[in-house]
């Protein structure tokens, strides 16, 4: 169950507990092949273009189409890389005039992981905007794809075997 809370008036956590180890799903945060089968597809979006370099300093960018042409791109820079407890990034939307600080933490218990990202924004109303926004139902959508492709590697035992980014 994705939980989202707003410790502040510029801020937005999201939590959600896998029933996967956290290397798992860190592989699964940072490796291109595996993103593009869980992140951001949902009502006929999907993953059209996928860039990272993983390393501090390093960008990343995400564009996804939907069926009736239309785009939505994300953008950003690396701050912090801890493989695999810790990811700190900047993160800009081409529809929104702002950069937020993301911060993701991945928290193993029992074989267990806690996935918690706390985005921080500029203003309040920047962080509202992306509240009133599809974001929530696109996250969720995200996570649950996320969910079963960690199911399907934990009973496959399968994991890739390219490096990461």
């Amino acid at each position: 169950m994705l939980t989202i809370t707003t410790a502040s008036d510029c801020e937005i956590t999201m939590t959600r507990v896998f029933d996967a180890p956290r290397d798992l799903l860190f592989q699964a945060l940072t490796n291109l092949a595996l993103l593009k089968r869980w992140f951001g597809i949902f009502s006929g979006w999907a993953l059209a273009i996928c860039e990272i370099d993983l390393r501090v300093g390093g960008a990343f960018r995400f564009v996804w189409r939907n069926q009736d042409g239309r785009s939505m791109s994300i953008h950003g820079f690396y701050r912090e890389i801890v493989v695999p407890e810790r990811i700190v990034h900047t993160e800009s939307f081409d529809d929104y005039p702002s950069e937020a600080l993301v911060t993701t933490v991945l928290t193993e218990q029992e074989g267990r992981t806690t996935l918690t990202t706390t985005s921080v924004y500029e203003s309040k109303e920047v962080r509202d905007a992306v509240l009133k926004s599809n974001m929530e139902k696109g996250v969720k959508a995200s996570y649950d794809n996320l969910d079963r492709l960690l199911q399907s590697m934990k009973n496959d035992n399968s994991r890739p075997q390219e490096g990461l980014g």
